[in-house]
């Protein structure tokens, strides 16, 4: 798989009004990094600070106000600083102070004490991937929870992905506004459609793009590992159009299908073809069969396939390896996974934050992870 990727390490992060930790600065050391306590004690609310140093609503979608602490009427705050390839970086977000006038609060960030045009410039120091016991359900949930992990894939690659996704939703949100308000006039659909033709087109591409590169990446893995390789694939009216002719054809062919579907789109009140509606299709190759129709265990292995394919992607493509989240990982592994997982994240050579209750099933990580006990809003060495 050739070298190692370069590291990009959390060297501290600090806490201020997050979740259930009132204050916490917190040394932390590169490679894998162990967070054990009993349940509620604040391993997961740990990992999704990390998760806010990357553009969304971190790993548990919440809203800014349910991140705050209770009790807090100043925000929150997320401040780390960085070690990696391009050198060192301090990053902070959060509402801390954010709306003095008494307004919503709006997330804010700061890289080395500037303020960037988006939050997407987080991506040009870090890369955060993660996985919760909630994505268990991957294959078996509702579709927009695969488009979102797909989405979210696409964005540790592509941070202009973000942008694009934000576009077609307002566009599509104004068109279903004109439904609402009984508007007829053919100019404003005209507008608005050729707008969500062209980011639903970019959308579609760059989730096909990134499939194929997902692809030819599991397809280098061995053949036999300890986790089994997906085989992967995209449905949807807009994603075969894509896959099939020249970007601006297929522009106008959704365009020229959202204009001849208005009136069934009135008629359910939103648009009923498009990206927003794309299906994420899985396989386990070894078995040939649909993920959804796999055990439990096949699928959660599957998953941690896809996801630590991705990381060497994401590392491959960016020249940095990603900072893994991986919540409650080894709960359902056997030792022999466990240890086999332990290796991947060590040869990825990324920064890994990995949860459980008990310590002992991180045992063979002894002398080379760092371990810390969390214990309701504090964290201590282990």
């Amino acid at each position: 798989m050739g070298g190692r990727p370069a590291q990009v390490h959390l060297a501290k992060l600090s806490l201020a009004n997050f979740r259930n930790y009132a204050s916490l600065s917190l040394g932390l050391q590169p490679g894998a990094v162990v967070l054990s306590g009993e349940n509620g004690a604040g391993k997961t609310n740990l990992l999704e600070a990390v998760s806010f140093l990357s553009p969304g609503r971190g790993l548990r979608r919440a809203t800014l106000e349910e991140v705050a602490r209770i009790g807090s009427s100043d925000g929150f705050a997320v401040h780390a600083e960085i070690e990696g390839p391009y050198g060192s970086c301090r990053i902070g977000t959060g509402t801390a102070g954010a709306a003095p006038d008494g307004s919503e609060a709006a997330r804010r960030v700061r890289i080395n004490g500037d303020t960037p045009r988006s939050a997407e410039a987080m991506l040009d120091w870090l890369r955060v991937i993660w996985l919760t016991p909630t994505m268990d359900q991957l294959f078996t949930g509702p579709s927009a929870d695969r488009r979102r992990f797909l989405d979210r894939l696409v964005l540790a690659i592509d941070p202009a992905h973000g942008r694009r996704a934000a576009d077609y939703e307002k566009a599509m949100r104004s068109r279903n506004r004109l439904f609402a308000d009984e508007v007829r006039d053919d100019a404003w659909f005209d507008a608005i459609e050729t707008q969500m033709a062209e980011t639903g087109v970019a959308i579609a591409a760059a989730r096909g793009e990134m499939l194929r590169l997902l692809s030819a990446m599991i397809e280098r893995l061995p053949a036999e590992g300890p986790f089994p390789k997906a085989l992967l694939a995209l449905e949807g009216s807009v994603d075969q159009a894509v896959a099939r002719m020249p970007a601006v054809d297929a522009e106008e062919e959704f365009r020229s299908r959202l204009r001849a579907e208005r009136p069934r789109d009135r008629a359910a009140g939103r648009a009923l073809e498009g990206p927003h509606r794309s299906e994420l299709l899985v396989r386990h190759a070894p078995k040939n069969m649909p993920a959804e129709h796999c055990s439990t265990g096949e699928q959660k292995a599957l998953l941690v396939g896809l996801v630590l394919a991705h990381a060497r992607l994401t590392a491959e493509l960016s020249g940095m390896a990603p900072i893994l989240l991986l919540d409650e990982i080894s709960a359902h592994f056997d030792a022999g996974r466990r240890a086999a997982l332990f290796d991947i994240l060590e040869e990825l050579n990324c920064q890994a934050f990995m949860t459980g209750t008990e310590r002992a099933l991180f045992s063979s990580l002894e002398g080379r992870a760092q371990f810390l006990t969390v214990s309701g809003g504090t964290v201590r060495s282990a």
